[in-house]
């Protein structure tokens, strides 16, 4: 019994395998909608219309404060141990997880593309050391910081976005990148920028060398794959 079970077991994983890709070519075909536009406009709909349905937190079940837990946890530890005094945090959402933290900054900045996310991060959490600015990570400048938070952005953005992303990341001149990845997948798949999957940065089409540091997040939902949050120095990170 054990023996077939070990020999149907490859065949089970690539089948689901398949089926998943298959569910998210046919759900993109499905949603030609979000084919174009602009990227605003998807994620003001998205914040307006709460489509990521997380009863704590409009940036969706990833903000929430319990699978932010080991975040939250190693995040000053990491900033201690490479010295950074500057942060800028995009997206920063409705920064649920984020105002649990008391960090040794000189100054956090959070960015997001939606408008009243930024003008309420503004009211309820800005002070002289923590700012809130609305920006496009894709296009528009950013502030220089040691350390450039960009988690869960990019499982969101589609291939090309993705480059324009680190592009303008890397003209900020910013020092350090922690930005989510799973490094257990084989495999990258493109999608319109709105939708969901994971990516792993170390692998085509971007080529990510190894990270300083992985931060595995050991989310407890099964959508969470082995997500993690890895550090890279920005100059290391090369985009052919």
């Amino acid at each position: 019994m054990k023996s077939y079970i070990n020999q149907k077991l490859p065949a089970v994983f690539y089948a689901l395998r398949y089926l998943k890709r298959r569910y998210w070519r046919v759900s993109h075909r499905c949603f030609s909608e979000w084919r174009g536009g602009k990227i605003e406009e998807k994620f003001a709909k998205i914040y307006s219309k709460n489509l990521w349905q997380d009863p704590e937190s409009v940036s969706g079940p990833g903000s929430n404060v319990i699978h932010t837990k080991v975040v939250r946890q190693e995040l000053p530890k990491l900033i201690s141990d490479i010295g950074a005094k500057s942060l800028l945090d995009i997206p920063c959402g409705d920064f649920n997880w984020m105002k649990e933290l008391d960090l040794d900054l000189d100054m956090y900045a959070g960015v997001d593309i939606v408008e009243e996310l930024v003008d309420a991060n503004n009211k309820n959490y800005g002070n002289e050391r923590r700012k809130f600015v609305k920006s496009d990570i894709t296009k528009d400048p950013l502030p220089t910081a040691d350390l450039v938070l960009c988690r869960d952005c990019w499982v969101h953005f589609s291939f090309a976005d993705i480059f324009r992303s680190i592009k303008n990341i890397k003209k900020s001149n910013s020092q350090y990148l922690l930005t989510t990845t799973d490094p257990n997948l084989d495999e990258n798949m493109d999608i319109y920028t709105g939708f969901w999957r994971t990516i792993n940065l170390q692998i085509a089409p971007f080529n990510f060398p190894q990270p300083i540091k992985i931060i595995n997040e050991k989310c407890p939902k099964e959508w969470c794959y082995n997500k993690s949050l890895g550090l890279w120095r920005i100059d290391d990170i090369t985009i052919v």
